[in-house]
């Protein structure tokens, strides 16, 4: 989503959370809107948008932030000890030796 008023530093900046986010497993679609966010976000911060809301002019920045408003708690959903009250009930093997992600695959798997 790269665009004609971002300059080269705004455009490796969105390659870089792009990359990121791929990394830590986001869908393609997904690290796009985080990166554009993220770009916008701070070109909001120093003035180089034309437009901004109030509070991405006041907020601290995206990296000091360090995701704590993200949206990742939609993304995480469950918590082990729901996913493993979960596997309980349906009697999956192993489950005290799991981790939450291991956790998570078995429950799903079983849906």
């Amino acid at each position: 989503m790269p665009q004609r008023a971002w300059s080269n530093k705004r455009e490796r900046q969105y390659e870089h959370v792009k990359e990121s986010e791929k990394q830590q497993g986001r869908s393609t679609k997904r690290a796009k809107e985080i990166a554009a966010r993220t770009v916008n976000k701070e070109r909001a911060r120093t003035g180089e948008a034309r437009e901004s809301s109030r509070t991405s002019r006041r907020d601290i920045s995206s990296g000091r932030r360090g995701g704590l408003r993200s949206g990742t708690r939609r993304e995480r959903g469950r918590t082990k000890e729901q996913l493993y009250n979960e596997a309980k009930r349906m009697n999956i093997p192993n489950r005290s030796k799991m981790n939450k992600q291991q956790l998570q695959r078995a429950v799903d798997a079983r849906k």
